[in-house]
């Protein structure tokens, strides 16, 4: 089992800018590929951001690209998402995702439960 837990999320203004974190424990996070999913208001989870395992590849949605940013420390099993110039749409509960194996968009085995984001216009 791996348990996650994210932390960082909050409220900010249009334009600025919030880190996520997500501490993962249970398993060698080195084996892990790390994801980061959100869900907005009324909308179906969709994919953000993920990360190999070892860190070398990143992969983002269209909506994010240039603005965001994933990466891990596999010396603190911690994941990370920075996003800057945030949006009005960008708020979401925003979740992290673990999977086994290399593949980036693929099913993910365990879930955190969330941090809410929320950017005012």
């Amino acid at each position: 089992q791996v348990q996650l837990v994210e932390s960082g999320g909050g409220l900010v203004q249009a334009g600025g800018f919030l880190r996520l974190s997500c501490a993962a424990s249970g398993r060698p996070f080195g084996g892990l590929t790390m994801g980061w999913f959100r869900q907005g208001p009324g909308k179906e989870r969709e994919f953000v951001a993920g990360i190999k395992r070892s860190g070398g590849s990143t992969y983002y949605a269209d909506s994010v690209k240039g603005r965001f940013t994933i990466s891990r420390d596999n010396a603190k099993n911690t994941v990370y998402l920075q996003m800057n110039s945030l949006k009005p749409e960008d708020t979401a509960v925003y979740y992290c995702a673990a999977r086994w194996g290399d593949l980036v968009k693929a099913a993910y085995d365990y879930w955190g439960q969330g941090t809410q984001v929320t950017v005012s216009s």
